[in-house]
C-alpha cells in the first residue's frame, strides 16, 4: 500500500463518508488539504481506520475538516484518537480574562509603587554617596591616580560650555522678577523696593536654584546617558576587568567638576540676573544704574552670598551623584538609557528642591534672614 495520503468518497447510511488511506503526515499530505476544501460541507463521517501514520499536521487537517463540515471522526487506534483530541482542544479559541482592578485600588497601587521606587532610589543614592566618599578618600591617599585630563574636560563641559544657557536664563529671570515685582509694588507707590526683590531673591534663592536645575537638565542627564551607554556596551565591566575603578574613572571626575563649578556658575548667574533686573528698572522704572547699585548694596546683606555659596556645592554634588547613580543602574536594555536619564533629572531636581527647603529653615533658625 502506498504511503501517500489519499481518501475516497463513499455513500454511507448517514450520508457521505470520506475514507482516508496512506500516511497523514506533513511529508505525505501533498495536495490533500486543497482537495478536502473542494469536497463540500455535507460530509457525515471521516473514517481513518486504514491510515498508516498520523502526525500533528494530519490531525489538524482532520479536525479542520470535521469542524467545517460537522463530520464525525471514526476509526483509528487509541494514539490517533488521543492526538486528534489534543489538537481539537488546542484549536479551540481561548478567551483571556482581563480583570481590571477598581479605579481606587489601581490608584493606590500606583501610588504605592511610586513611593517604593522613590524610597528605594533615595536609599540607593545615599549608598552611592558613601561609595563616592570612600573612592574619594582612596584617591586622595594616592594622588597619582587622579585623572587630570578627565577632570579638566569635565570642568569645560559642566562650567564653560554652560555659560551661554545659564547666562541667558538668568538674564531673563532677572527681567521677569523685576517686571512682576514692579507691577505689584506700583499699586502701593513702592517701586523702589523692586531693587530689594531683585537683589535678595536672585542672590539668595533663584540664582543657585535655577542654576542647579539647569545643570541637572544639561549635565546630570548627560552623565546618566554617557555612563548608561557605557554600561550597556559593557565598557564598565571591561574597566573592572582590567583593574580600573569606574568610581575613580567615571564618577569622581564628574562629581568633583560639578561641585567646583556650581559656586562659580551661581555667582555668574546671580550677577547676570541682577544686570537683567537693573536693566528693566532703568528702562521701566527710570531708576538709573548708579541708584540701582547703591540701593542694592544697602539692602542686600553679605549673608545672602554666603548662603548661595554654601548651597551651590551641595546642589552640585546632588546633581552629579544622581546622574552617575542612575547611569550605573542601566541594565541590558537600550530603553533603560532613556528611562534612567529621565529618572536622573527628576531625582536631582526633587532632591535639590528638598535640600533648598531644608536650607531655608536652617538658615532662618540661624537668623540669616
Amino acid at each position: 500500500m502506498s504511503l501517500q495520503a489519499d481518501f475516497e468518497e463513499r455513500r454511507g447510511e448517514d450520508g457521505r463518508e470520506l475514507a482516508f488511506t496512506g500516511s497523514l503526515s506533513i511529508a505525505q499530505i501533498g495536495g490533500l488539504s486543497r482537495r478536502l476544501r473542494d469536497v463540500g460541507d455535507d460530509i457525515a463521517v471521516l473514517d481513518i481506520s486504514d491510515i498508516e501514520h498520523l502526525d500533528t499536521v494530519g490531525a489538524w487537517l482532520l479536525v479542520r475538516t470535521s469542524r467545517d463540515s460537522g463530520a464525525e471522526i471514526v476509526g483509528g487506534d487509541e494514539d490517533a484518537r488521543d492526538l486528534i483530541e489534543e489538537v481539537r482542544r488546542a484549536d479551540e479559541p481561548v478567551e483571556l480574562e482581563r480583570a481590571e482592578p477598581p479605579p481606587f485600588r489601581k490608584m493606590l497601587e500606583e501610588v504605592g509603587e511610586a513611593t517604593i521606587f522613590g524610597v528605594t532610589s533615595v536609599v540607593g543614592l545615599v549608598g552611592f554617596f558613601g561609595q563616592t566618599v570612600l573612592a574619594l578618600g582612596h584617591l586622595l591617599a594616592h594622588p597619582g591616580r587622579i585623572r587630570w585630563n578627565a577632570l579638566i574636560q569635565r570642568f569645560d563641559v559642566v562650567g564653560v560650555r554652560a555659560l551661554a544657557i545659564v547666562g541667558l536664563m538668568s538674564f531673563l529671570i532677572g527681567i521677569v522678577i523685576a517686571q512682576q515685582g514692579a507691577v505689584q509694588l506700583r499699586a502701593f507707590g513702592a517701586e523702589i523696593f523692586t531693587i530689594n526683590l531683585v537683589g535678595r531673591l536672585t542672590l539668595r534663592e533663584l540664582g543657585v536654584l535655577m542654576t542647579a536645575i539647569m545643570v541637572a537638565g544639561r549635565s546630570g542627564s548627560a552623565f546618566a546617558a554617557q555612563i548608561g551607554t557605557m554600561k550597556l556596551t559593557e565598557e564598565v565591566d571591561a574597566m573592572r576587568t582590567i583593574g580600573v575603578s569606574p568610581m575613580e574613572a567615571l564618577v569622581l571626575p564628574r562629581v568633583i567638576a560639578t561641585i567646583v563649578m556650581m559656586p562659580l556658575l551661581t555667582v555668574y548667574a546671580s550677577i547676570v540676573a541682577i544686570v537683567g533686573g537693573g536693566l528693566l528698572c532703568w528702562i521701566g522704572l527710570d531708576i538709573p544704574p548708579a541708584t540701582f547699585i547703591s540701593r542694592l548694596r544697602e539692602v542686600t546683606p553679605i549673608t545672602d552670598l554666603y548662603i548661595a555659596l554654601i548651597k551651590a556645592p551641595v546642589f552640585g554634588a546632588v546633581v552629579a551623584l544622581s546622574g552617575c547613580f542612575q547611569g550605573l543602574q542601566v541594565e541590558n536594555d537600550a530603553e533603560q538609557v532613556g528611562l534612567k536619564t529621565t529618572a536622573a533629572v527628576v531625582q536631582a531636581i526633587f532632591v535639590v528642591i528638598v535640600m533648598d527647603a531644608f536650607f531655608a529653615v536652617f538658615f532662618s533658625a540661624l537668623g540669616w534672614v
